[in-house]
């Protein structure tokens, strides 16, 4: 997925840095209850990473041991951060590729997307490394895959009441425990979710 925006470009119409929120009756099984981070959003189609499902028995220092980032006996020497820092299922496509979502306080020059005032992307080894050197971003969550839409496609969705959208807090990104973020997501929209209907129809 080629991605590119220049910071502070904006992005008129388009949902460059808000969140999907799945409607009840979301017809994809893939995206029950997902709350989707969008990155990129244009005429071309749009590309986003779910921010809460965690990728099953998979820790981010056993990551950074599978990809030879370090040597297993290094673990117990990563920064605390590192053992708290999420791994999450991003997204059926690319799987095996990583996403990290991160602060601004870290920049690689050609590599980093500066998405809005509080959150970039990038998608190099070399942020995993800088994170397990203890010299990465504050705050960080990476994401194995991602979500994508062709050009009209997420528009479709959205006419089709399959999401609602709403700004993202950094804070419910990278804080928010995982079980809580959809709940936290709608109640940002102005909607209780036990009062939501499966069979929602167009006003």
């Amino acid at each position: 997925m080629r991605i590119q925006r220049s910071k502070g470009e904006a992005s008129p119409g388009y949902l460059d840095g808000q969140l999907l929120v799945a409607m009840p009756g979301m017809m994809d099984e893939r995206f029950h209850r997902s709350v989707i981070y969008v990155c990129a959003h244009s005429a071309e189609g749009a590309m986003g990473i779910v921010v809460n499902r965690p990728a099953p028995d998979l820790s981010l220092p056993d990551l950074l041991v599978q990809l030879d980032i370090i040597p297993k006996a290094d673990t117990i020497r990563l920064p605390n951060r590192v053992e708290r820092m999420q791994v999450l299922m991003g997204g059926p496509v690319e799987t095996s590729r990583g996403f990290v979502l991160h602060s601004p306080d870290f920049f690689l020059e050609q590599s980093t997307l500066p998405i809005d005032d509080g959150i970039c992307l990038t998608a190099t080894i070399d942020i995993l490394r800088a994170i397990a050197s203890g010299t990465g971003p504050n705050n960080a969550l990476l994401a194995l895959g991602y979500a994508g839409w062709s050009a009209g496609q997420l528009e479709s969705e959205i006419q089709n009441n399959g999401w609602l959208n709403c700004p993202a807090e950094p804070d419910l990104i990278f804080d928010a425990p995982l079980d809580q973020r959809y709940e936290r997501a709608m109640r940002a929209i102005g909607i209780d979710p036990r009062m939501l209907s499966t069979n929602a129809g167009h006003a």
